[in-house]
């Protein structure tokens, strides 16, 4: 099996998201650099872990929660699908595992809100991890004044944290900003992936919840 710390090491899988975000930045997007692709990595594999799956599962979610960004090197517009034909050839070259590789690329191919379905477990973790990453540090624009929507609301969280609790859910807690940010914004941009959120903790046998501002939204 190919090591999460393999993916992290590859030089062509460093060159692969750096030149991603570049894309994005251009285009006017928050970050998608390392600091978002790790913290999905680390989220996704952390999630299966406290779920009790096995360790193998654990460390493919990992894999996919780094990669599941690169597509963006080629458009933002199908770039889950981009990025798992990108995935499955940089695998396939370090030696994969061809049942990994085909676990991977459809996590990958399904973790876009606008055609994601959580098809497996690692799908469902890479759903939650990446959606429910929401922080003020992810934007770019310096200049408040010219802030869109998207900035507004990242800009406007200034907490996040998830959750697993005991009795089989998945929370997701906000604080935000109202001064920055009404809560109707964030369901305006973020409403369809809550729902996939939602989907996506079922498939984990999870019920999801979402608090913004210590109220139960969803």
């Amino acid at each position: 099996m190919i090591s999460f710390e393999q993916i992290k090491q590859s030089p062509q899988v460093k060159t692969c998201i750096a030149h991603a975000d570049e894309t994005l930045r251009a285009m006017g997007y928050t970050e998608h650099s390392f600091a978002h692709v790790a913290y999905v990595a680390d989220r996704a594999g952390d999630f299966l872990k406290r779920l009790g799956y096995p360790e193998h599962d654990v460390e493919l979610a990992r894999i996919a929660g780094y990669l599941h960004d690169i597509g963006n090197i080629v458009n933002r517009a199908d770039h889950a699908q981009s990025g798992a034909i990108m995935a499955f050839r940089l695998l396939d070259q370090m030696g994969a595992d061809i049942e990994d590789i085909a676990i991977i690329v459809s996590a990958i191919g399904n973790h876009d809100e606008s055609t994601a379905f959580p098809v497996n477990a690692i799908a469902a973790a890479l759903i939650l991890a990446d959606k429910t990453d929401v922080r003020r540090s992810r934007v770019r624009n310096s200049d408040f004044a010219t802030f869109d929507i998207h900035d507004r609301v990242n800009y406007a969280v200034v907490e996040t944290a998830t959750e697993i609790t005991g009795d089989g859910a998945f929370v997701l807690r906000l604080r935000i900003e109202n001064s920055i940010c009404a809560v109707m914004e964030y369901f305006e941009i973020f409403l369809t992936r809550m729902m996939l959120c939602r989907r996506a903790a079922d498939k984990l046998g999870l019920r999801f919840k979402l608090f913004i501002n210590s109220q139960e939204l969803l």
